[in-house]
């Protein structure tokens, strides 16, 4: 989860980064999640796993139903200890999963994307329009409203 969480906050950044730089329908890939590179979503997942007293044994890139996300393997630093089925005492706990970012957001029909940043989002019915030539990042929804993040497998 922390991969693709890390990856959709760098989609909010891009998105971000492209409304305001006002580089025309580029701001449209990044709100359909076309954009992700998760530069740091290994990185973010190493640090969960060392939270949790594990570390990754395995990441990789996923597509799951055409979303972007992340396969990781966590293997505990501790053995599983005393247990009740023999021979198991000194192996340690393995936990796969595969977590995706699905965008929650998609051009309003009334748009014009090279001129209009206007989109609307899952739940909302009126739209979203900001100005590109009075931007802040701040001006856009939270993450988790662009973009839902949830366990695949």
């Amino acid at each position: 989860m922390a991969a693709a969480q890390d990856a959709r906050d760098e989609l909010v950044e891009g998105l971000g980064e492209a409304i305001a730089a006002g580089e025309g329908a580029e701001w449209v890939d990044w709100l359909g999640g076309d954009m992700v590179t998760g530069e740091g979503a290994e990185a973010a997942a190493d640090a969960l796993a060392a939270d949790n007293d594990a570390h990754v044994s395995g990441f990789g890139a996923a597509e799951v139903n055409g979303y972007p996300g992340y396969d990781v393997e966590v293997t505990t630093n501790y053995t599983v200890g005393d247990s009740i089925v023999p021979g198991t005492e000194n192996q340690h706990a393995k936990a796969d999963a595969t977590a995706v970012i699905k965008p929650r957001c998609e051009l309003a029909q009334s748009a014009d994307p090279e001129k209009d940043v206007e989109f609307v989002c899952d739940g909302d019915d009126a739209p979203i329009e900001i100005d590109p030539d009075d931007f802040d990042l701040d001006d856009l929804p939270d993450a988790s409203t662009l973009f839902s993040v949830h366990l695949a497998n």
